[in-house]
């Protein structure tokens, strides 16, 4: 008797060519794999070729697998062939701003390890603050049309002067790298404390008291995060982080300057 089962057999139809390659078509190898599936690699090495496969199953993508003689589908239809979850592009996620908050707080410790040899310092929490600012501008920044469009449907300051729209990721950007330089106080505590005064009871005002279920900007203008604690919360974060340089730089008890 063999000591293992022999592998279940599935066929794979995908597009390989000089020029490219499917990136669904390895992905679904992949998973065909790790399933325990011996895959049958056929490669589409023309555009003639695949245009026949297609018209053969009539069918509109590629890849495709099929498994036991049965067509199962392309890639997200293997997945759920599997069981798998299939990403829907088009649903809200607060997945994008968690890996960001996850990865600027291992940043502010990094740094706060490398400059005073311990991670956690008063410093690491100001640069998590800053390094957050910095990078929600960054992906802002990206498209900032997309941006300014998507930021229109909620912000109190925006609707009355449009330009602000464009500025808000430049000014936060700013402020954030001021605060991680430590230099400038006098332009990154206000540029921060207005953005995130403004931004802060434009989502209240939004969310809280006129209901409305919009998308939040904060991460760009093509995410699916939902408008309300996230942006609430990065804009709070300015305001605090902006009270704090304030009292840290020039209350009673910072000394002369």
């Amino acid at each position: 008797m063999s000591s293992a089962a022999e592998p279940r057999h599935a066929v794979l139809y995908r597009m390989v060519t000089d020029t490219h390659v499917c990136p669904y078509g390895l992905k679904a190898r992949d998973l065909l794999r790790r399933q325990g599936y011996a895959v049958e690699d056929r490669w589409l090495t023309t555009r003639e070729a695949t245009d026949a496969f297609k018209a053969e199953h009539d069918v509109k993508t590629t890849p495709q697998t099929f498994i036991d003689g049965r067509r199962i589908g392309g890639y997200d239809d293997v997945r759920r062939h599997f069981g798998k979850a299939v990403a829907d592009p088009k649903a809200t996620s607060y997945r994008p701003v968690a890996a960001l908050f996850a990865i600027t707080a291992l940043m502010a410790l990094a740094a706060s390890h490398a400059v005073d040899g311990t991670a956690l310092t008063p410093r690491a929490a100001e640069w998590f603050v800053a390094f957050s600012m910095v990078v929600l501008a960054l992906l802002k920044l990206q498209n900032v049309e997309s941006f300014a469009t998507m930021f229109l449907n909620y912000d109190l300051l925006a609707k009355r002067w449009v330009p602000y729209s464009y500025l808000y990721p430049f000014a936060e950007g700013l402020a954030g790298l001021l605060m991680i330089a430590g230099v400038l106080n006098w332009i990154s505590v206000p540029v921060a404390l207005f953005v995130g005064t403004v931004g802060a009871v434009s989502v209240f005002k939004a969310v809280y008291l006129d209901r409305r279920e919009l998308k939040c900007a904060c991460v760009g203008g093509a995410s699916n995060v939902p408008l309300g604690f996230v942006s609430l919360t990065e804009n709070l974060m300015m305001v605090a982080m902006a009270l704090w340089m304030a009292v840290k730089v020039w209350g009673p008890a910072a000394g002369p300057m």
